[in-house]
């Protein structure tokens, strides 16, 4: 699917569809972070301004596009209830939704995925299914589909996944706008694309001269090598401490929108993510997931001259760790 000819979101759309969301989803903070050790890691000039998505309800952003899936199902679709596929943030997000909209979740994991994760999702009312991998997990989710009359609600695809994350980026302008300031770049985490799809949509139709940079890890680097390619692509492992940002692969619509909107995808080691992780513990005093870490990580690395002295804005997308896991990350 040629990037130019999907039909993206508009301002007004995103501004609807986050106010039908209302407060099944919370407006989350932002803030200037100023702090010393910051800014020797990324340099003086440069201000960052923080979006903490970690502080959304089920800890990540995952429910602003579950939802907005979930709430055009009519009633006897809905009872049927829903799947998905998941390493942990989606699957927590199709649990809470399900349960917040009266239906029930099947939600299919990785066997590596985090134990803790696989308890909140239980904990929230959901089935969980374990398999051999991510790719084997799509594999089941189609015959649940199929068999069980579930529907599927894709982690990071569609245009209704991304009219729900877009709500990210609306959010995040207009609050550095009434904060009195604005942003001259935006850097996203992505994984399939879902997030940086609709952040990137966002960001550059209400202020089109900010820079939109999306950020992969090195053994998950799918956006990377689709927009090399200049179409969806995918890899076949992932290789990374931040599992939430390992997609097989990219989708047509994700990916067409990302082509459309984002200035560059750059890549961060599993070394360069630990440090970011530190960085957000110190600076910022919020213990995160990888995935959580990678944006700031980039600004730490690959952007750092680039953006030197410039408005940052970096999204914190995720905050699903348990104690022993993040101890262990930011200590190796």
């Amino acid at each position: 699917m040629p990037a130019l000819t999907v039909e993206a979101p508009s301002v007004a759309q995103i501004r609807a569809n986050r106010t039908r969301l209302g407060d099944l989803v919370i407006t989350t903070p932002v803030r200037l972070l100023d702090d010393y050790a910051l800014a020797a890691a990324v340099g003086d000039a440069t201000s960052v301004w923080l979006k903490e998505e970690l502080f959304q309800r089920t800890g990540s952003f995952k429910p602003r596009g579950a939802l907005s899936v979930m709430l055009d199902l009519d009633a006897a679709t809905l009872a049927r209830g829903v799947t998905g596929v998941s390493a942990g943030n989606h699957a927590i997000s199709l649990a809470y939704s399900a349960r917040t909209l009266g239906t029930t979740a099947l939600v299919v994991m990785p066997r590596t995925a985090n134990p803790f994760r696989i308890q909140v999702c239980r904990e929230l009312g959901a089935d969980v299914e374990l398999v051999e991998n991510v790719h084997a997990a799509f594999a089941r989710v189609r015959e649940i589909e199929a068999t069980q009359g579930r529907t599927f609600v894709h982690p990071y695809e569609g245009p209704k996944t991304a009219l729900g994350t877009a709500s990210v980026g609306l959010e995040f302008i207009e609050q550095v706008a009434a904060a009195g300031s604005h942003l001259d770049a935006v850097i996203v985490a992505t994984g399939g694309g879902g997030l940086s799809a609709g952040v990137s949509c966002a960001v550059k139709q209400l202020s089109p001269a900010t820079a939109v940079y999306v950020v992969e890890p090195e053994g998950a680097d799918t956006m990377r090598r689709s927009f090399e390619s200049g179409a969806p692509a995918a890899i076949d492992a992932v290789r990374t401490i931040a599992d939430s940002l390992g997609a097989p692969r990219a989708e047509p619509y994700s990916f067409a929108l990302n082509h459309r909107y984002v200035d560059e995808v750059v890549l961060v080691n599993d070394d360069q993510i630990r440090d970011g992780m530190r960085m957000l513990f110190r600076a910022a005093k919020l213990a995160v997931e990888p995935a959580g870490a990678a944006a700031l990580a980039a600004l730490m690395y690959p952007l750092r001259d680039r953006l030197a002295g410039r408005r940052v804005g970096v999204i914190v997308c995720g905050a699903n760790t348990d104690p022993a896991t993040f101890a262990a990350q930011i200590t190796s």
